[in-house]
Protein backbone atom coordinates (compact mmCIF):
# COMPACT_ATOMS: atom_id res chain seq x y z
CA UNK A 1 0.00 0.00 0.00
CA UNK A 2 1.66 3.56 -0.86
CA UNK A 3 1.35 6.58 1.14
CA UNK A 4 -1.38 7.96 -0.79
CA UNK A 5 -3.25 4.71 -0.52
CA UNK A 6 -3.15 5.13 3.31
CA UNK A 7 -3.99 8.86 3.56
CA UNK A 8 -7.09 8.10 1.25
CA UNK A 9 -8.45 5.55 3.98
CA UNK A 10 -10.41 6.85 6.87
CA UNK A 11 -8.59 6.98 10.09
CA UNK A 12 -10.04 7.01 13.68
CA UNK A 13 -11.54 9.82 15.73
CA UNK A 14 -10.99 8.83 19.85
CA UNK A 15 -12.93 11.40 22.16
CA UNK A 16 -11.63 11.69 25.87
CA UNK A 17 -11.60 12.73 28.77
CA UNK A 18 -9.03 14.52 30.96
CA UNK A 19 -10.38 14.01 33.79
CA UNK A 20 -10.22 17.35 36.35
CA UNK A 21 -6.62 18.29 35.60
CA UNK A 22 -4.04 16.26 37.33
CA UNK A 23 -2.33 13.64 35.08
CA UNK A 24 -2.64 11.24 37.97
CA UNK A 25 -6.49 11.26 37.44
CA UNK A 26 -6.13 10.56 33.63
CA UNK A 27 -6.93 6.64 32.57
CA UNK A 28 -3.92 4.69 30.69
CA UNK A 29 -6.22 4.68 27.82
CA UNK A 30 -6.28 8.33 27.20
CA UNK A 31 -2.83 8.73 27.85
CA UNK A 32 -2.03 6.35 25.22
CA UNK A 33 -4.27 7.83 22.82
CA UNK A 34 -2.82 11.22 23.08
CA UNK A 35 0.78 9.32 22.96
CA UNK A 36 -0.51 7.77 19.02
CA UNK A 37 -2.46 10.87 17.99
CA UNK A 38 -1.31 12.49 14.73
CA UNK A 39 -3.57 15.54 15.07
CA UNK A 40 -5.31 16.67 18.44
CA UNK A 41 -7.82 19.24 18.62
CA UNK A 42 -9.62 20.58 21.66
CA UNK A 43 -10.03 24.08 23.48
CA UNK A 44 -6.23 26.06 23.87
CA UNK A 45 -6.94 25.41 27.73
CA UNK A 46 -7.66 21.44 27.90
CA UNK A 47 -5.11 21.03 24.95
CA UNK A 48 -2.46 22.96 27.58
CA UNK A 49 -3.29 20.46 30.13
CA UNK A 50 -3.14 17.48 27.55
CA UNK A 51 0.03 18.21 26.78
CA UNK A 52 3.11 18.59 25.97
CA UNK A 53 2.92 16.83 22.66
CA UNK A 54 5.48 15.91 20.42
CA UNK A 55 7.37 17.36 17.42
CA UNK A 56 5.33 15.44 14.68
CA UNK A 57 1.93 16.11 16.63
CA UNK A 58 -0.41 18.87 14.89
CA UNK A 59 -2.25 20.90 17.78
CA UNK A 60 -5.34 22.79 16.12
CA UNK A 61 -7.09 24.94 19.11
CA UNK A 62 -9.82 26.67 19.07
CA UNK A 63 -12.58 28.69 20.73
CA UNK A 64 -14.58 27.06 23.32
CA UNK A 65 -18.21 27.59 22.10
CA UNK A 66 -16.83 26.56 18.63
CA UNK A 67 -17.95 22.89 19.69
CA UNK A 68 -20.14 21.83 16.84
CA UNK A 69 -17.18 22.87 13.83
CA UNK A 70 -14.37 21.59 16.14
CA UNK A 71 -16.22 18.29 16.02
CA UNK A 72 -16.65 18.68 11.92
CA UNK A 73 -13.27 19.64 11.41
CA UNK A 74 -12.12 16.08 13.71
CA UNK A 75 -14.11 14.10 11.30
CA UNK A 76 -12.38 15.95 8.19
CA UNK A 77 -9.58 15.08 9.56
CA UNK A 78 -9.93 11.40 10.22
CA UNK A 79 -11.97 10.88 6.75
CA UNK A 80 -8.24 11.41 5.69
CA UNK A 81 -6.19 9.01 7.56
CA UNK A 82 -6.17 10.90 10.14
CA UNK A 83 -5.45 9.44 14.49
CA UNK A 84 -7.12 12.10 15.28
CA UNK A 85 -7.92 12.70 19.12
CA UNK A 86 -10.64 15.46 20.42
CA UNK A 87 -9.94 16.74 24.16
CA UNK A 88 -12.47 17.52 26.84
CA UNK A 89 -11.88 18.01 30.16
CA UNK A 90 -13.50 16.11 32.83
CA UNK A 91 -16.14 13.44 31.37
CA UNK A 92 -16.53 13.91 27.32
CA UNK A 93 -19.95 12.64 27.95
CA UNK A 94 -20.94 14.89 30.50
CA UNK A 95 -21.32 18.16 29.42
CA UNK A 96 -18.81 18.49 26.75
CA UNK A 97 -17.69 17.05 23.22
CA UNK A 98 -19.01 13.52 22.97
CA UNK A 99 -22.50 14.47 22.05
CA UNK A 100 -21.18 17.27 19.48
CA UNK A 101 -19.16 14.50 17.80
CA UNK A 102 -22.21 12.08 17.68
CA UNK A 103 -24.22 14.89 16.36
CA UNK A 104 -22.28 15.89 13.82
CA UNK A 105 -22.40 12.14 12.58
CA UNK A 106 -25.79 11.67 12.98
CA UNK A 107 -25.94 14.57 10.32
CA UNK A 108 -22.97 13.91 7.85
CA UNK A 109 -23.71 13.92 4.81
CA UNK A 110 -19.89 12.55 3.37
CA UNK A 111 -20.46 8.42 3.48
CA UNK A 112 -16.17 8.71 4.97
CA UNK A 113 -17.30 9.89 7.97
CA UNK A 114 -19.60 6.93 9.11
CA UNK A 115 -16.22 5.05 8.06
CA UNK A 116 -13.96 6.36 10.55
CA UNK A 117 -13.25 4.39 13.69
CA UNK A 118 -15.28 6.18 16.56
CA UNK A 119 -14.47 5.69 20.50
CA UNK A 120 -15.26 7.63 23.54
CA UNK A 121 -13.28 7.22 26.40
CA UNK A 122 -14.18 8.20 29.38
CA UNK A 123 -12.78 10.51 32.41
CA UNK A 124 -13.30 11.84 35.66
CA UNK A 125 -16.08 14.73 35.67
CA UNK A 126 -15.95 17.48 37.73
CA UNK A 127 -18.35 17.01 39.77
CA UNK A 128 -17.03 13.53 40.96
CA UNK A 129 -13.50 15.01 41.60
CA UNK A 130 -15.06 18.16 43.81
CA UNK A 131 -17.42 14.84 45.54
CA UNK A 132 -14.58 13.10 46.56
CA UNK A 133 -12.26 15.54 47.60
CA UNK A 134 -15.47 16.58 50.05
CA UNK A 135 -16.45 13.07 51.03
CA UNK A 136 -19.76 11.61 49.47
CA UNK A 137 -22.18 13.78 48.55
CA UNK A 138 -23.10 12.22 45.52
CA UNK A 139 -23.73 9.01 47.92
CA UNK A 140 -26.91 8.94 47.10
CA UNK A 141 -29.44 9.59 44.38
CA UNK A 142 -27.89 12.67 42.01
CA UNK A 143 -29.15 14.66 38.82
CA UNK A 144 -26.23 17.03 37.10
CA UNK A 145 -27.68 20.28 35.74
CA UNK A 146 -25.78 22.76 33.40
CA UNK A 147 -26.89 26.53 33.88
CA UNK A 148 -26.02 27.62 30.70
CA UNK A 149 -28.51 28.78 28.53
CA UNK A 150 -26.87 28.93 25.32
CA UNK A 151 -28.74 25.95 23.72
CA UNK A 152 -31.18 25.28 25.98
CA UNK A 153 -33.85 28.51 27.58
CA UNK A 154 -33.72 29.34 30.82
CA UNK A 155 -37.18 29.07 31.53
CA UNK A 156 -36.61 25.47 30.64
CA UNK A 157 -33.66 25.38 33.64
CA UNK A 158 -35.84 26.77 36.26
CA UNK A 159 -38.56 24.16 35.50
CA UNK A 160 -35.69 21.60 35.95
CA UNK A 161 -34.34 23.13 38.98
CA UNK A 162 -37.59 23.10 40.76
CA UNK A 163 -38.55 19.27 39.69
CA UNK A 164 -35.02 18.00 41.01
CA UNK A 165 -35.63 20.48 44.53
CA UNK A 166 -39.43 19.19 44.53
CA UNK A 167 -37.49 15.51 44.09
CA UNK A 168 -34.82 15.97 46.98
CA UNK A 169 -32.00 14.73 44.92
CA UNK A 170 -28.40 16.29 45.44
CA UNK A 171 -27.73 18.37 42.69
CA UNK A 172 -24.75 18.91 41.05
CA UNK A 173 -24.86 22.49 38.98
CA UNK A 174 -22.33 23.35 35.52
CA UNK A 175 -21.27 25.81 34.08
CA UNK A 176 -23.09 28.18 37.29
CA UNK A 177 -21.83 31.75 36.04
CA UNK A 178 -19.68 33.53 33.23
CA UNK A 179 -18.72 37.31 32.78
CA UNK A 180 -21.96 36.95 29.92
CA UNK A 181 -24.23 35.55 32.59
CA UNK A 182 -23.65 37.03 36.05
CA UNK A 183 -27.12 37.24 36.86
CA UNK A 184 -28.37 33.58 36.20
CA UNK A 185 -26.80 31.65 39.14
CA UNK A 186 -28.59 34.28 41.93
CA UNK A 187 -32.32 33.33 39.80
CA UNK A 188 -31.37 30.12 40.15
CA UNK A 189 -30.40 30.38 43.91
CA UNK A 190 -34.32 31.64 44.38
CA UNK A 191 -35.73 29.10 42.72
CA UNK A 192 -33.76 26.54 44.84
CA UNK A 193 -34.13 28.39 48.09
CA UNK A 194 -37.92 28.30 47.61
CA UNK A 195 -38.13 24.39 48.29
CA UNK A 196 -34.67 23.79 50.43
CA UNK A 197 -33.70 24.64 53.70
CA UNK A 198 -31.60 27.19 54.53
CA UNK A 199 -28.86 25.19 56.10
CA UNK A 200 -28.77 22.72 53.11
CA UNK A 201 -25.38 21.99 52.50
CA UNK A 202 -23.29 23.16 49.54
CA UNK A 203 -20.13 22.33 48.23
CA UNK A 204 -18.25 24.89 46.03
CA UNK A 205 -15.09 23.24 43.76
CA UNK A 206 -12.81 25.32 41.81
CA UNK A 207 -10.54 23.87 39.46
CA UNK A 208 -10.33 20.66 41.54
CA UNK A 209 -7.28 19.00 40.37
CA UNK A 210 -5.20 21.95 39.51
CA UNK A 211 -3.07 24.56 40.55
CA UNK A 212 -5.62 26.66 42.23
CA UNK A 213 -7.82 23.47 43.57
CA UNK A 214 -10.34 24.98 46.44
CA UNK A 215 -12.78 23.75 48.00
CA UNK A 216 -15.64 25.54 49.93
CA UNK A 217 -18.42 23.77 52.12
CA UNK A 218 -20.84 25.87 53.40
CA UNK A 219 -24.80 26.57 53.46
CA UNK A 220 -27.51 27.76 50.98
CA UNK A 221 -28.41 30.17 53.14
CA UNK A 222 -24.71 31.73 53.27
CA UNK A 223 -23.77 30.89 49.74
CA UNK A 224 -23.33 34.07 47.26
CA UNK A 225 -23.15 34.07 43.72
CA UNK A 226 -19.81 35.79 43.69
CA UNK A 227 -18.40 32.57 45.45
CA UNK A 228 -19.26 31.01 41.97
CA UNK A 229 -17.75 30.83 38.47
CA UNK A 230 -17.35 29.06 35.32
CA UNK A 231 -14.29 27.06 36.95
CA UNK A 232 -16.61 26.33 39.85
CA UNK A 233 -19.10 22.98 40.19
CA UNK A 234 -21.59 23.62 42.75
CA UNK A 235 -23.02 20.43 45.10
CA UNK A 236 -26.03 21.29 46.48
CA UNK A 237 -26.45 18.75 48.92
CA UNK A 238 -30.68 16.97 49.52
CA UNK A 239 -32.44 17.03 53.22
CA UNK A 240 -30.35 14.24 53.99
CA UNK A 241 -26.87 15.19 53.43
CA UNK A 242 -24.51 16.40 56.26
CA UNK A 243 -21.22 16.72 57.69
CA UNK A 244 -19.24 15.57 60.66
CA UNK A 245 -15.90 16.85 61.84
CA UNK A 246 -12.39 15.54 60.26
CA UNK A 247 -9.04 15.78 62.21
CA UNK A 248 -7.58 18.62 60.37
CA UNK A 249 -10.84 21.12 61.67
CA UNK A 250 -12.87 20.76 58.29
CA UNK A 251 -15.81 18.40 57.41
CA UNK A 252 -16.45 15.43 54.97
CA UNK A 253 -19.80 15.76 53.54
CA UNK A 254 -21.61 13.04 52.73
CA UNK A 255 -25.22 11.76 51.66
CA UNK A 256 -26.24 8.96 53.77
CA UNK A 257 -26.93 5.64 51.30
CA UNK A 258 -30.59 4.72 53.06
CA UNK A 259 -33.51 6.12 53.67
Amino acid sequence: MTAADARSRPGSLTVVGLGPGDTAHRTPAVSAALAAATDLLGYRTYLDLAGPFSDGQRVHASDNREELDRARHAFQLAAGGARVVLVSSGDPGVFAMAAAVVEALDNARDPAWHEVALSILPGVSAAQAAAALAGAPLGHDFCALSLSDNLKPWAEIERRLALVCEADLVLALYNPRSKARPDQFGQALRVIRAQRPADTVVVLGRDVGRADESLTVTTLAELAPAQVDMRTVVIVGSSRTRRIPRADGGCWVYTPRFY
